[in-house]
């Protein structure tokens, strides 16, 4: 076990807690044959990732009111895990601000020779943290709260100077005629960064399906994959098919 990846290690760490209830840092570096100081960023990364509480000496299970966000973080992470699938080494890659494209981080840590660009100083910061230390790559523009990113005409402008293999990015929700859709007005960035990458993926949770929100932000014709889970129905699955969309279905027991 000791030679388990980031990733596989956070998986069993969420399952000893699950069964146990609670975890110690000293023994889980023994378990792991790795430094405590390694457990910490694993305990405060799922932490962050709504998957445990961190107390001193270690971390507790979720209380039983918290179980909901739990099982959402999880899906968030499955979805993610299955979306980093899609990366080869040595491509070059924008990953948008989100809750789910931030939880593909660590997923990352396996592949080489990387390029990654990303207007979200959150997953700058995680991605600064990976052992094989990917080139990074930030917009920079101007800073907008809503989305805790960088957006406007200096962001476009060096997305522009680029060429990338993939976009990863999130959505607050799809219209199932039309494509993702946002509250947030500000959807110049996104469409720049789908036009200056040759593949396009959307990672989503199931129950955004449907809401009606009045922002498009990309639509169907720009969009090549869909990331969610298997929450949604067979009827949105043909739907989006029909759009020429691969819809790719990850599944949080499986992690």
């Amino acid at each position: 076990m000791n030679r388990r990846n980031t990733q596989q290690r956070r998986h069993t760490i969420v399952s000893l807690i699950n069964e146990q209830g609670e975890v110690q840092v000293d023994a889980l570096a023994m378990q792991f044959s790795t430094s405590e100081v390694t457990i910490r960023k694993d305990l405060a990364e799922l932490e962050k990732n709504g998957l445990l509480l961190r107390r001193y000496g270690g971390a507790i299970a979720l209380p039983s009111e918290m179980v909901s966000t739990q099982i959402t973080s999880e899906t968030k992470l499955a979805i993610a895990e299955k979306a980093a699938e899609l990366i080869r080494d040595h491509q070059r890659v924008i990953i948008d601000s989100g809750s789910t494209t931030i939880g593909m981080i660590p997923y990352l840590n396996d592949k080489t020779g990387l390029v990654v660009l990303t207007n979200s100083l959150k997953l700058a910061n995680a991605i600064h943290e990976l052992e094989n230390e990917p080139t990074l790559l930030m917009t920079g523009g101007t800073w907008d709260p809503h989305s805790g990113s960088f957006q406007g005409q200096v962001a476009e402008q060096v997305l522009r100077s680029y060429d990338f293999d993939q976009l990863f990015i999130g959505a607050d929700g799809v219209d199932l005629a039309r494509g993702t859709t946002t509250f947030n007005e500000l959807t110049g960035l996104s469409k720049v960064m789908a036009e200056m990458a040759r593949q396009v993926v959307v990672v989503m949770e199931s129950n955004k399906l449907g809401r009606r929100i009045p922002n498009v932000e990309l639509g169907w014709n720009t969009i090549d994959i869909l990331v969610t889970d298997d929450g949604i129905n067979k009827e949105a699955i043909e739907q989006i098919q029909s759009q020429g969309v691969q819809v790719l279905i990850a599944s949080a027991e499986n992690n």
